[in-house]
């Protein structure tokens, strides 16, 4: 049976897109056509047309819901328009892939800025509840795939780590997550009215989620129902101390954001994760998943992986060579990133959206999980403002 081709419009034109793009040219099982790309600034969405080859750049939205060869949009863009553009593609009958985090709270008409800062947390709770309620309705409604871009689900490690649990029926007793950078490369990472939140919800949401998605694992080897009980965070801002000497080697740059967050779950079989994120990290990123078991102990590292080691006294002809994410020099010992879409998910995670867009399949990473996931951040959010934990159940 000859294969489908399936076509791909993206929304957005920065660091998501790239992930994405380049995980789908490494996935060859069956042709994807690359039709448009939108963003709002030329020179941007001109380089991504030209690196991945689509067909057509523009600035307009519109652009890709009027379009009718194109399948799947991809929502890439900045969170506080993620609510809008997958209703709006879904009406127009297209699957949705929707970039982390889901939706937030991004500020109301009357709101007082910084809304970091004036806006009650407990209200943001409140009403990112009632725009995951109406997104639940939508998506419910549709009849075309929504599928949640969490990447930590697909990698391979966090992928083994389920596949032991499910055979030997493990019990997670205790799991810590934890990703961990110097800042953000987007201008507007330090801003709660784009961003939703800090480095807890750009970062922090992807050992979450696959914490989540492995006690669900667990559940099912059990046959029984798992659930968050209980979230208690503490989150602060740390960089506005430090003197511009002192801020040099770290790109965090929050307004209105915190810059360091930690969160701890219980789950209603009495067990207990530990989740961190941080914009204090130097000497790259720090991805990892760590699970102890009754039977077992399990360590998912992502990043920094052990594979290849290098040492460079300089960087003479290194200019266009990717070594490592948020590395600000390549000299000395690092260890380099190899085939990194795959290590991370992102290659796994597409192919699996694009099948389930040709052969109608549900996605691993789906609309429950964009739900939960982001119930939990804004719970913690409101226990860190709060001081207190917060009952989900």
């Amino acid at each position: 049976m000859e294969k489908k081709q399936v076509c791909i419009g993206v929304a957005g034109a920065g660091r998501a897109t790239e992930l994405h793009m380049n995980a789908l040219k490494r996935f060859c099982e069956f042709p994807v056509r690359f039709k448009r790309i939108i963003a709002r600034r030329r020179e941007q969405v001109e380089k991504m047309k030209e690196r991945f080859g689509f067909e057509i750049a523009s600035f307009d939205f519109n652009d890709l819901l009027n379009d009718p060869e194109i399948d799947i949009i991809d929502v890439c863009t900045p969170p506080y328009v993620h609510e809008q553009m997958v209703e709006q593609a879904l009406a127009a009958g297209k699957h949705v892939i929707c970039e982390k985090p889901l939706t937030g709270y991004f500020g109301k008409k009357g709101d007082v800025e910084p809304i970091g800062v004036t806006v009650s947390k407990v209200e943001m709770y409140r009403q990112t509840l009632e725009v995951l309620e109406h997104m639940k309705k939508v998506v419910d409604k549709s009849d075309k795939k929504f599928m949640y871009a969490e990447n930590f689900i697909y990698a391979p490690a966090i992928v083994k780590a389920a596949e032991i649990i499910q055979s030997k029926k493990s019990r997670i007793l205790f799991a810590k997550g934890e990703e961990s950078l110097k800042g953000s490369s987007s201008p507007v990472a330090g801003e709660w009215n784009r961003t939703g939140g800090g480095t807890f919800i750009r970062t922090g949401a992807h050992p979450l989620s696959a914490i989540l998605w492995l006690k669900q694992q667990e559940a099912k080897a059990h046959h029984k129902e798992i659930h968050v009980k209980s979230v208690l965070a503490d989150m602060t801002r740390i960089t506005p101390t430090l003197s511009e000497y002192e801020h040099r080697h770290i790109a965090a740059r929050p307004y209105d954001v915190e810059d360091i967050g930690t969160v701890i779950l219980t789950f209603t079989d009495g067990s207990k994760a530990v989740i961190m994120a941080n914009d204090t990290l130097l000497g790259g990123s720090k991805n990892y998943v760590q699970l102890y078991c009754n039977d077992a102990a399990i360590n998912c590292n992502l990043t920094m992986a052990d594979m290849m080691e290098t040492y460079f006294l300089d960087e003479d002809g290194l200019g266009d060579v990717e070594i490592s994410e948020m590395l600000p020099s390549k000299t000395g010992w690092n260890k380099p990133f190899l085939l990194d879409e795959i290590m991370r998910g992102y290659t796994d995670e597409m192919a699996d959206f694009m099948e389930c867009a040709l052969y109608n399949r549900h996605p691993k990473s789906d609309f429950k999980m964009a739900y939960d996931t982001t119930k939990i951040i804004y719970a913690a959010y409101m226990s860190a403002e709060q001081g207190k934990v917060i009952d989900l159940l």
